[in-house]
């Protein structure tokens, strides 16, 4: 019994007194990343994917690369009308209650060739301020006799302090005058770019009689500023509109390898004129840009010839717009390499002008709020694709570190489950690369994402599905390197094989077409405590 005892304490010593390690071992871990379905229908009818009959998907390229109104071709500057009265002799007692002044002016504005004759107010204010230089209160009515409002003149009266030459009394009022018509013709009815004022002076009928002298001088000024317009009347000039247009299409710029094979189609432009005066104009060019650099110019007779577009017809109520079409076929044009060129950044160069024959109106001209001057791009091509080493690549910024001294991974793979619905192959690779862009390592995937063409009909989506397994493998010696790599390129290689042939041919993307895919990441981790 001792005996057990003192082996039993000797072994209780000598465990006490060892030096302690850490303690490891290996353990798998999995977790799920990614479970979600990619489909095209959240894109339907935006402005790239449409879908009219349940049954197809058309590429939408249609976009709207010109669109004025009103405030774009017609501009009133903040501007100031300034009146002022001096009696040309003496009165050496002017009763209380007398009317003194009673003047109307007009006032001409410079448009350039712009020439109005009315116009209604949408937004904007006016800024009154008077004086008065004489020793009682006056009444000032300020009347602007082709400003107007429920058929009624503006109008303001201000009783202003009695004051000096050296000191005048003044008053001042902010009026908005959103709702009015202006009629610019002036005092005769037959100009343009012009104003009225009245100036009505009354001395204070409670007040004394005073002197008034040449000197006396009375002044108001109307400060017009932050004018919009909802309707304006005359001519509007031979303004030439000379621009180069871009657009993008976003969806293009990660293609960076690779043929797409698109359908027959036409692009069409189309000049719609909301105006009422007539424009003529012409295309100068139009070109594009892929992500790789490569440009594609479009050739074709209707590159570089005028136009004419009629005037538009009707009232705002009844607003019927003109407008021209610039088709370009396959008869007439290079278009189909053009669009194959899948460029990301287009460029037209086109020019418009207005009035080309001048004021053959009689300055009678029209542009409502609702009259728009637009130039549209259209091209609706069905989603008939054939893709032969498709490539699109994007990058992914990343910043991953992890102490080996600790709980670390020592190796792991990502695993991808698909089920694809789509009539498209893919071959997925994964470049990781370090700070300054070069690759440390690549990843390819251990299989492809078939077509669904290789796989077989489900009777309820009513669609070809096939299913896949894909695998990247992460070796120990990147995952020691975690604090290396600071981006992930995914790239993309499309296909469209025939699966009798195996040679790519254009093949319809079903309406419904979706890609089901789940991303999960297994490690082998060592446990360190």
């Amino acid at each position: 019994m001792k005996r057990q005892f003192f082996i039993l304490l000797l072994l209780t010593i000598l465990i006490c007194s060892c030096k302690k390690k850490q303690t490891t071992w290996n353990t798998d871990w999995s977790a799920p990343i990614i479970s979600d379905t990619i489909s095209l229908s959240n894109l339907y009818n935006d402005s790239t994917l449409v879908s009219s009959n349940q049954t197809s998907i058309d590429l939408d390229l249609s976009r709207t690369i010109l669109n004025l109104g009103l405030s774009d071709l017609v501009g009133f500057p903040d501007t100031t009308i300034n009146q002022s009265f001096n009696l040309n002799f003496s009165l050496s007692n002017v009763p209380a209650g007398y009317t003194f002044a009673n003047t109307i002016e007009e006032h001409s504005f410079d448009l350039n060739d712009v020439q109005l004759k009315k116009v209604d107010v949408s937004s904007g204010s006016i800024k009154l301020k008077v004086f008065n230089s004489i020793a009682t209160k006056v009444y000032f009515k300020i009347i602007l006799p082709g400003i107007t409002k429920n058929g009624l003149a503006f109008e303001q009266i201000f009783f202003v302090n009695a004051g000096t030459n050296a000191q005048p009394g003044s008053a001042e009022e902010l009026l908005d005058i959103s709702g009015y018509s202006f009629d610019l013709r002036g005092v005769n009815g037959l100009g343009y770019n012009k104003l009225q004022s009245q100036l009505i002076i009354t001395s204070d009928p409670t007040g004394p009689s005073v002197a008034i002298s040449s000197n006396n001088d009375f002044s108001f000024s109307a400060e017009l500023s932050g004018l919009k317009f909802s309707y304006a009347k005359g001519y509007f000039g031979n303004t030439l509109i000379s621009e180069t247009a871009e657009f993008l299409v976003p969806y293009f710029n990660s293609i960076v390898a690779g043929n797409l094979d698109l359908p027959s189609a036409n692009l069409d432009f189309e000049i719609e004129n909301g105006m009422k005066f007539g424009i003529k104009g012409k295309i100068i060019s139009a070109e594009n840009t892929n992500s790789s650099g490569n440009t594609s110019q479009l050739v074709s007779s209707n590159l570089g010839n005028d136009f004419l577009i009629s005037p538009a017809t009707g009232s705002w109520n009844s607003l019927q717009t003109s407008s021209q079409h610039l088709i370009f076929s396959a008869a007439n044009s290079n278009i189909e390499s053009y669009l194959e060129n899948l460029g990301s950044s287009h460029q037209l160069a086109y020019q418009l002008q207005l009035n080309p024959w001048g004021n053959v109106s009689g300055g009678n001209d029209e542009i409502f709020s609702n009259s728009r001057l637009k130039i549209k791009i259209k091209s609706q091509i069905p989603l008939i694709i054939g893709a032969d080493g498709l490539t699109l690549r994007d990058t992914f910024n990343i910043d991953l570190k992890q102490n080996s001294n600790k709980t670390h991974a020592k190796s792991g793979l990502i695993s991808l489950s698909a089920t694809n619905a789509f009539p498209l192959a893919c071959e997925p690779i994964l470049y990781l690369l370090n700070e300054n862009g070069s690759i440390l390592y690549t990843i390819n995937a251990t299989s492809q994402i078939y077509s669904s063409l290789l796989g077989s009909l489900n009777t309820q989506s009513g669609l070809f599905e096939k299913s896949s397994l894909l695998e990247f493998v992460l070796t120990e010696d990147i995952v020691e390197n975690l604090d290396k790599i600071k981006k992930i390129v995914v790239q993309a290689k499309f296909d469209t094989p025939n699966p009798l042939t195996g040679w790519n041919e254009a093949q319809s993307i079903p309406f419904g077409a979706f890609l089901a895919v789940k991303l999960r990441l297994k490690l082998n981790a060592e446990i360190v405590y």
